[in-house]
């Protein structure tokens, strides 16, 4: 990071945070990287499909710079929450792909403009749809970091596996009778607290 530069600390975090998202997907299975783990359907490759759409709309299209990729999923035609999941079609190299050639585009973005150049978001209502690139790329930022802790929870359920990256992972140390017993502790906490409502 460089304390002179305010496009160097916003490119550092989101692309910790894209890093992070892809991190989610090694040594899955194809079935593993798709499959809903929750009740809405939240799943690790729509996660990536999902936030290369974000990164190419805001930090493309609302400040005139499409990117030229092809969205189907973003459609008026296009089913409800079709950027959420992969079909069977879609294969993960090519979302990665999509993802990664989105950074590219964003990126460009960013370093071609100053950060107080206004866009036009084109699905929001005119009344307050314009922004400036420093709140779109703060916007990217957040929703990517949000969407990799979601993937964080998702790969522990599937596999156990944890982390921001590769040898962070980011908790205190602990075997997994450790961990066993520290989730115990937590459960029988809960419990005690619903008993005394």
């Amino acid at each position: 990071m460089n304390a002179t530069d305010p496009k160097a600390d916003l490119r550092f975090y989101q692309q910790n945070a894209r890093d992070a998202l892809l991190w989610k997907l090694e040594g899955l299975s194809e079935y593993d990287v798709r499959r809903p783990l929750t009740p809405t359907g939240t799943n690790l490759l729509g996660l990536v499909k999902h936030a290369a759409g974000v990164e190419l709309g805001y930090l493309g299209d609302t400040f005139g710079r499409p990117s030229g990729e092809e969205l189907p999923w973003l459609a008026d035609t296009a089913g409800t929450n079709a950027d959420m999941w992969a079909t069977a079609d879609e294969s993960r190299e090519q979302i990665v792909g999509l993802y990664r050639r989105a950074w590219a585009h964003a990126d460009a973005t960013v370093d071609a403009l100053a950060l107080d150049t206004v866009g036009t978001v084109p699905w929001w209502p005119r009344s307050r749809n314009e922004v400036t690139l420093h709140h779109a790329v703060v916007r990217v930022i957040a929703d990517t970091h949000r969407h990799a802790g979601h993937a964080d929870i998702l790969r522990e359920l599937l596999d156990g596996a944890v982390g921001m990256n590769e040898g962070n992972d980011a908790l205190p140390p602990g075997d997994p009778q450790w961990w066993e017993n520290y989730r115990n502790r937590l459960e029988r906490a809960a419990r005690e607290a619903d008993a005394g409502t």
